[in-house]
C-alpha cells in the first residue's frame, strides 16, 4: 500500500510517499519553514508526487501528524489530509507528534526517556517512555518554570525541542544531564510508518485549551424575529 504522509504540526511543512510492502521511502520532502504552512503544503506534497513518479490514485492511505504542536499548523495538515482521503476515497490515519519523536528515538535510547515539545504560553507538552518505545504515562502540559522537576530520574535520554531547555534547568539545580536529542517532531518517513499501525482519527490533538475565549462580561442583546425591541 502507498502512504502519502503529512506533517504540519511544527516548524517543519513535510510530506513523503511510502511503500508498505517493501518499506521503503519512494520521495519525501521536509522544509524548516516556521510559519506559513498553508501556502506551502499543496507545493510540498506535489514536489513528493513528482518525484515519487505517482499518480494520486495510487494512493492508499493518508497519513497526517496531529499535533501536539501549532494550533493553525494542525488544522492545516489535518484538513488536508481529509481533503485527500474524502477526494481519493481512501482511509486517513492520524499519528502524534510526540509518538513518532519517541519512535526515532528508539535507536539511540540506552534506558527510560521523556520526550518534551514546545506548547506555547509557557508550557511544554510531555511523556515518558521505556527504552522499546512504549508510553510510561498519558501525554500531559507541564509549566516551564517545573518542568525539569517533573523528568523521572532513570531518564537517560530527552527528546524534543524543549529537551535543551529542561537540560540546563537540571544542571542548574545540580541535577545529571540525560542525551539530547534536539527535534521539534519525528521524521516524516516515521509519521508515514506509524500510521499503518495507528488507530489515532486524523482529528487534532489539543493538550491544553485554545487561546480564543468566549466573551463573558459583554455581549449585544438579541434582536425578536420581527425587529422589535431586543430580546432580553
Amino acid at each position: 500500500m502507498l502512504t502519502l504522509a503529512i506533517d504540519t504540526a511544527a516548524n517543519f511543512c513535510s510530506a513523503c510517499l511510502w511503500d508498505e510492502a517493501s518499506d521503503r521511502v519512494i520521495a519525501q520532502e521536509e522544509r524548516d519553514i516556521g510559519r506559513g504552512h498553508a501556502e506551502q503544503l499543496m507545493q510540498v506534497v506535489e514536489t513528493v508526487m513528482r518525484s515519487g513518479g505517482r499518480d494520486y490514485a495510487d494512493l492508499g492511505r493518508i497519513a497526517v501528524a496531529i499535533g501536539p504542536g501549532s494550533f493553525t499548523g494542525i488544522r492545516v495538515g489535518v484538513a488536508s489530509a481529509r481533503g485527500f482521503g474524502l477526494a481519493l476515497g481512501v482511509p486517513v490515519l492520524g499519528v502524534t507528534t510526540i509518538e513518532a519523536l519517541a519512535a526515532d528515538a528508539v535507536s539511540q535510547a540506552t534506558g527510560p526517556f521523556t520526550v518534551a515539545v514546545r506548547g506555547g504560553r509557557g508550557q511544554f507538552f510531555m511523556q515518558d517512555f521505556e527504552p522499546s518505545g512504549r508510553p510510561l504515562a498519558d501525554a500531559r502540559a507541564v509549566d516551564e518554570a517545573a518542568a525539569h522537576a517533573a523528568i523521572p530520574e532513570d531518564a537517560r535520554l530527552l527528546v524534543g525541542n524543549a529537551a535543551a531547555d529542561i537540560a540546563e534547568r537540571l544542571a542548574a539545580s545540580g541535577h545529571k544531564t540525560p542525551a539530547l536529542i534536539d527535534r521539534a517532531t519525528g521524521t516524516i518517513a516515521t509519521v508515514a510508518r506509524l500510521s499503518a499501525v495507528s488507530s489515532h482519527a486524523p482529528v487534532p490533538l489539543y493538550l491544553r485549551g485554545a487561546d480564543a475565549k468566549p466573551q463573558q462580561g459583554f455581549a449585544l442583546a438579541r434582536a425578536d424575529a420581527k425587529g422589535g425591541e431586543p430580546a432580553r
